[in-house]
């Protein structure tokens, strides 16, 4: 597995994922301003990835303040936080990392009787939660691809004995720290001797599908044909699709999803060809405040992605674009969504708050 977070003691070196797949190439962030780009450039892309990239990117922003008082650092720690919000708005992962990055300061500054020295400390405390997150990361997504597989081995064999699945965007190990989410129960189920075939989407319009997922999949083994989005239909209509199974960036608590754009399609085209729909993401995507996904922020990106992303007109100059990051999938729509914490099915608020309750304080309090 490629790793697309590391900690060097003195850098944050990530996986530069807009190179891909012609280039295998890693940058080194040393501050937030740097960690800010790199989340909004999507060279770290991938809800759980960026969280875990988030809380790093505080403690960068930290780390050089003086030892002042109390009041001084958090002030400073504040303004790092909230600079590191506006990167993204809908993957809920970075505002759920910072969260608990700024909660995890705050609580260990007020365990400890005042001193100068306690401003020195907390920052190494933030490092450490910080570390712990990246640790968390990969056990998260191990543990959902052991609850999705049983989901797999029941599915129906191709002639071949391949298991066919269709996915859409980039929900493997490159939108984490190393496992993935969608595709971790798919690496699970290889390791087990399951033999997969995966359709992935190509996902435009920057093609996270093309460039990121067949890229992983193809170094891991696993076989991957990629289609064009407008394909989908087609491939499921002639029965080569047995599941479709995507990430998440927001899960409202009624189950609602935001995924990549184009997800709500193939939710709507898996219902009609009745094809399970599966969503797998970690209990740190749920928003519980958002009582439905109408509620989800959807960011907005750039015309020129849609009518020159790569070098070349697309498009007449000057024309309309409409570029929504993200769309919605009803919790209708979705027939299970799989977690650390297992299966969960409808209903699903109080099938997500079920899971909500049995998780960590700690690690878990959105």
């Amino acid at each position: 597995m490629l790793q697309t977070i590391q900690w060097t003691g003195e850098a944050v070196r990530l996986l530069d994922q807009t190179r891909l797949p012609l280039e295998t190439t890693y940058v080194d962030i040393v501050d937030e301003r740097q960690m800010w780009d790199a989340i909004k450039r999507l060279v770290v892309r991938g809800a759980p990835a960026i969280g875990v990239a988030a809380a790093f990117g505080v403690y960068l922003g930290v780390r050089g303040s003086g030892d002042g008082s109390r009041g001084a650092f958090g002030r400073r720690l504040s303004e790092v936080c909230d600079y590191l919000a506006t990167s993204r708005p809908t993957a809920v992962n970075l505002f759920w990392a910072i969260e608990r990055i700024r909660r995890c300061a705050s609580e260990f500054l007020a365990a400890l009787p005042a001193s100068e020295a306690d401003v020195s400390a907390v920052r190494v405390r933030i490092l450490q939660e910080a570390v712990a997150m990246l640790e968390e990361d990969t056990q998260t997504c191990r543990a959902i691809g052991e609850a999705g597989v049983a989901l797999f081995e029941a599915l129906p064999r191709g002639p071949q004995g391949d298991i066919s699945v269709l996915t859409h965007c980039n929900a493997g190990g490159l939108c984490s720290v190393e496992y993935g989410t969608a595709l971790a129960p798919i690496y699970t189920g290889a390791e087990r001797g399951l033999r997969f075939h995966v359709f992935a989407d190509e996902t435009r319009p920057l093609l996270q599908g093309s460039r990121i997922t067949a890229y992983e999949l193809q170094r891991n083994g696993v076989p991957v044909t990629v289609i064009c989005d407008n394909m989908a239909a087609s491939v499921m209509a002639h029965g080569k699709v047995a599941a479709v199974i995507v990430g998440a960036d927001r899960i409202a608590a009624n189950g609602d999803v935001a995924n990549k754009i184009g997800t709500l399609g193939v939710a709507i085209l898996a219902r009609h060809f009745g094809i399970p729909f599966y969503v797998a993401a970690p209990m740190s995507t749920v928003d519980f405040k958002l009582s439905s996904g109408d509620g989800i922020p959807i960011e907005q990106r750039d015309p020129a992605e849609v009518t020159a992303a790569w070098g070349r007109a697309t498009a007449p100059p000057g024309v309309a674009v409409h570029n929504p990051a993200f769309d919605v999938t009803p919790a209708a729509l979705v027939t299970a969504i799989i977690t650390e914490r297992g299966v969960l099915t409808a209903p699903y608020r109080e099938a997500l708050t079920h899971a909500r309750r049995r998780l960590s304080a700690r690690t878990f309090r959105w």
